[in-house]
């Protein structure tokens, strides 16, 4: 029997915080980049090869793997991708993408896996969250210490999301939003999540997706799409959102302006954020 999940919690200043930085991201030379120390069981690690840049905190995937004792690490050049075949965790990340995905799973990287001076550098929270370590800032020092979190390299996917949930959750996503940004993706998840989470839906994904209480609700329901292979850019918004990253947990509904034959929605429900050509609303 399902059971409704509780989406993680993000606060209202992060939400802004999130949508200031994708709305008007500054050309790279104008981020800011220095210098941070990262420490992991009272040592430093690779000390000067850590980089705060702009407010994200990046360390280099090839020598934090091999400070934790894993070093079974390929590169894929033609993919620009890293990974990692560990007893216990595979790890997977590309130059460019916005998540890293461990053990099946996907974890969020807004700021993206980036290729510095030939040296692949990620994001330390995703990271430690493959590996099961918790991140503390130290603002004072402007340094990163990382303990164990007691749970061990990230759970599988299987024992983690709900197979139902996944599958129908990717198929909507991919269905309402195929080819927009990753960011535009998510949204359309969270909606899908947080109707699942509110007494005034159905208590599932499959029933929120084909809820016909007010007729159907999503046009891909009518139409059919919802049953096409979803695009793989679409499961991996979906494991996002299942594992609890949400723009947020507020919006219950989206429209695309452009295409929209029903305005019930603007006129009637307050407006939230637009993302991609889908404006969303609570």
């Amino acid at each position: 029997m399902k059971q409704k999940r509780t989406l993680r919690r993000l606060a209202a200043g992060l939400l802004l915080a999130a949508m200031a930085f994708f709305a008007a991201l500054p050309a790279a030379a104008e981020i800011p980049v220095r210098a941070v120390d990262v420490t992991y069981a009272d040592t430093l690690l690779f000390p000067g090869q850590s980089r705060l840049i702009g407010s994200t905190t990046y360390v280099p995937l090839r020598a934090f793997c091999a400070e934790l004792g894993e070093e079974a690490m390929t590169w894929d050049a033609a993919a620009r991708t890293a990974t990692l075949s560990a007893d216990g965790l595979t790890l997977t990340a590309a130059v460019g993408a916005e998540w890293i995905e461990a053990n099946g799973r996907c974890f969020w990287a807004p700021d993206g896996v980036r290729l510095v001076e030939g040296t692949m550098m990620v994001p330390v929270r995703p990271l430690a969250r493959a590996f099961g370590l918790e991140v503390t800032w130290d603002a004072d020092t402007a340094s990163v210490r990382l303990t164990e979190s007691g749970e061990g390299y990230a759970a599988p996917a299987d024992a983690v999301y709900d197979p139902t949930d996944l599958y129908w959750l990717s198929r909507i996503i991919s269905a309402e939003s195929r080819g927009e940004p990753l960011l535009g993706q998510l949204a359309v998840g969270n909606v899908v999540l947080n109707r699942a989470a509110s007494p005034d839906f159905p208590d599932t994904v499959h029933g929120v997706i084909f809820d016909r209480r007010y007729a159907i609700q999503f046009s891909p329901v009518a139409n059919g799409t919802i049953y096409d292979d979803p695009a793989p850019l679409s499961v991996v918004a979906a494991k996002l959102a299942l594992e609890g990253y949400s723009l947020s947990t507020g919006i219950i509904y989206f429209l695309n302006a452009d295409l929209a034959t029903n305005f019930w929605v603007p006129q009637n429900r307050p407006y939230a954020l637009t993302v991609g050509c889908h404006d969303f609303y609570t």
